[in-house]
Formats: C-alpha cells, structure tokens, sequence
C-alpha cells in the first residue's frame, strides 16, 4: 500500500508565522475579549487584524512601517482571544514569532528595562533612591517629563518603599520522600514581591512541600514579548541550567507573568503558580479567621495562562470570616500586561481606569492581585484618584492568616 508523504513541518519562521495564521477561521468571536479592539473599535486592533498583518508581513506581502507594526505592539499578549477560539489559534505564539521577525520597537526603553531585568541593580537603585528621599520627590519629577515617557511612567508605578518582607514562621519538616519544589523569583518581584515569595515558601513547607529558592534573576518574558529574540533564548538556557542544578520536582513562581515564558524554556517541567500546588493540599492547613472585605482582582495571566483562578480563591474561602469578593472582570486588561505599561503608559492607564471602577463597585477594604505588575500599576492609577485600598499579594495575607503548629 502507498502511504502518503506527510506535509512538513515549517522550518523558517515565516512558514511557522503563516501555519499558525492559516489556523484563524475568522470568525470573529475574539472581537468582544479584546481590550484594544475595545479601546479604539478598528480592526487592525483586533486579533483578527493581527494575524492578517502578521500572515501579510510573513509571505512579504507588507513591509512593517511604523503605522503597520504599531498595531502588533499595542497587542496586551493577555490572550483572552485564544481562550474562546473555537479553532483553537495559538495567538500568543503566533505573537512572539511576529515581533521576533520584525524586531524591537525603535524606541524601546532600554535602559530601562535593562535596570528592571538586574535585580542587583534594582536594589541598589531603590536604596539610592531611598537615600535620596524619592517618595518625597519622585511625583513632581514625573510631573515634569512628557505624558508618553516611559520613565515618567516608571516614577509613578515605583512603591513610596519596598515590601517588608516577613520573617518565615517555624517551618514544617518534609518527611524524607517529600516532593522538592523551586521557586523561581523573577526580577522585579523577588524585590517587589519580596513578601509574596516568603509567604509562597511557607504555605509550601506547611503544605509537606521541601522548598528551595532558586537564584533571582529575569525569566526573559521581557525580552520575548519584546521582539529581542536572542536574549530570550540566552535567559532560556539560564533557566534551563538553574532548574537542573535544584534537583526539584516542581517549577513555580508567585507571578503568573513569568508562567508562559518559564513553561516554553522548559517544556518537559511541571511548571506551576504556587497557590496551585498549596491548594492541592489545603486539607493540611488551617487559617485564623479575619473579618475583612477584600477585592479578588484576576490578572490576564492569572486566568490565561495559569488557569487557576479557582484554586486561588478555594485558598482564600479557607480564611473563616473573610468577605471575598472577585473583581467583576470585563473583558479588558488593566493595561499593565508586562512592559505595555511603560511604552504606551497613557493607553495603560485608560485601561486602568475601567478596572479601577470594576473594584470600586464591590467597595474593598484591601486589595489583592497576584501579579507583580498589575498591582503596581494599579496602585499607582489609585494614588492618582485619591483611593485608598491596601494592596497585596493573594498569598501573603493568606500566609498572615495561617496558624502554624507549634
């Protein structure tokens, strides 16, 4: 019997950016989950749009001027498109492999994002800065630089101090055969997220886990989403080296920022955010109650990427007396969405503002919100509505809460 020759797979990066975009049927139903199709109601702002673009600058059909390209860099990357296409386009990668092909944006804030990728220099930074009375000043320098700078935006998302991070409680021994699990800190969370990390490995160790931290540095989503392919594969192969020195069983990470970029580096890992695998075993914790009102806010990666939006708040419904409440969720990104917030901050923050009076309408008493960015970022719209919510992360107040066995 004749067997037919199986088609090949595609083997430049055109052909892998056309297969992925002759995927799309078209039909459509990606339209009203697009925060930047909602933003600005044109078609080229739209998934569908994209693709089309990225499927015409692949076979050569359409050079990227800055008009054409601007429409592939506005993209959130939040993939609330590839969670109901019935046709199942991987948009998310279709996305990276177009910037990939036409390179950064021309004015990318490198130096910028290259102090936000070192957490050595981020640290020395907020220690200066300290020194210096930044709180005092840091507003009424941005009030001076351009509306559209990505440093003015920076200056305003900046906390007035950095996260006390809590001294871990008395830890549980893992019995001998207990699974070892990584924690991988990222770069401006294992600053920023300081607190988060330390709650994540507690809630772990009383959870049976053995915990060990892995060396902070950045996972290289920056750099992915940015179009700089090479220094992604070099972080890639960081993380790569790393993983395989912890002798661990299990990645995880408190931002779910990093989740996406950490599971393409390292395909074969069971890569996870650390509420999944505390929740798991939930039955083995036991949490003081606390009569608060507090506002669930989801990340796009929270709920996208992670998928474990219901595991989190199985956590959180644990804490007896707690008034949980999930942030109604449009379909909008708060406009962080990694660096987003830096290059178009005035995009950014008309995003905010929807998610903003999402919160406002179930009246918090303190916020919470998983990843790094978003919090910041909306921390900093609130400062300039004169709101005053708390804000944390989901599993820093659940680590406060958790009574722990003499």
């Amino acid at each position: 019997m004749t067997r037919m020759a199986l088609e090949k797979p595609p083997n430049t990066r055109e052909q892998k950016i056309g297969a992925l975009a002759d995927q799309c049927v078209q039909c459509g139903l990606c339209l009203p989950t697009c925060p930047t199709y909602g933003l600005d109601g044109s078609e080229a702002e739209s998934p569908r749009g994209r693709i089309a673009i990225a499927a015409a600058l692949a076979r050569g059909d359409a050079e990227p001027t800055e008009a054409l390209r601007l429409h592939l860099d506005h993209c959130l990357g939040c993939l609330n498109c590839e969670r109901v296409c019935p046709a199942n386009v991987k948009y998310g990668e279709l996305l990276v492999e177009t910037r990939a092909l036409i390179g950064p944006i021309k004015h990318r804030p490198r130096g910028l994002l290259t102090l936000l990728k070192q957490p050595t220099l981020l640290r020395l930074a907020a220690r200066l800065g300290g020194s210096a009375g930044m709180a005092r000043w840091r507003q009424r320098l941005a009030a001076r630089l351009p509306a559209d700078s990505p440093w003015r935006a920076a200056l305003q998302t900046l906390p007035d101090a950095a996260a006390a991070v809590r001294p871990t409680p008395a830890q549980e021994t893992p019995s001998p055969d207990a699974v070892t699990v990584a924690l991988f800190p990222g770069c401006v969370a294992s600053i920023e997220d300081a607190d988060a990390e330390e709650a994540a490995m507690t809630l772990m160790r009383a959870a049976g886990y053995r915990v060990v931290r892995l060396p902070a540095f950045c996972c290289g989503a920056i750099d992915l989403h940015g179009g700089e392919m090479d220094a992604a594969e070099a972080l890639a192969e960081r993380a790569k080296e790393t993983w395989k020195a912890s002798r661990a069983t299990h990645l995880v990470t408190v931002t779910p920022g990093c989740l996406g970029t950490l599971r393409r580096a390292l395909p074969n890992v069971a890569v996870d955010d650390a509420a999944s695998l505390v929740a798991s075993r939930i039955g083995q914790l036991r949490f003081r109650p606390l009569a608060r009102r507090v506002a669930l806010h989801l990340p796009c990666t929270q709920v996208n990427v992670a998928r474990n939006e219901g595991a989190l708040q199985t956590l959180l419904r644990a804490i007896p007396e707690l008034d949980l409440q999930v942030v109604p969720r449009a379909p909008y990104c708060c406009g962080a969405a990694g660096t987003h917030m830096l290059e178009f901050p005035e995009r950014a923050a008309r995003l905010r503002e929807t998610t903003l009076a999402q919160i406002a309408t179930v009246a918090p008493q303190q916020l919470l919100s998983s990843n790094i960015g978003c919090r910041l970022h909306l921390a900093a719209g609130m400062d300039a509505e004169g709101r005053h919510w708390p804000h944390m992360h989901p599993l820093s107040l659940l680590a406060r809460q958790l009574e722990i066995s003499p």
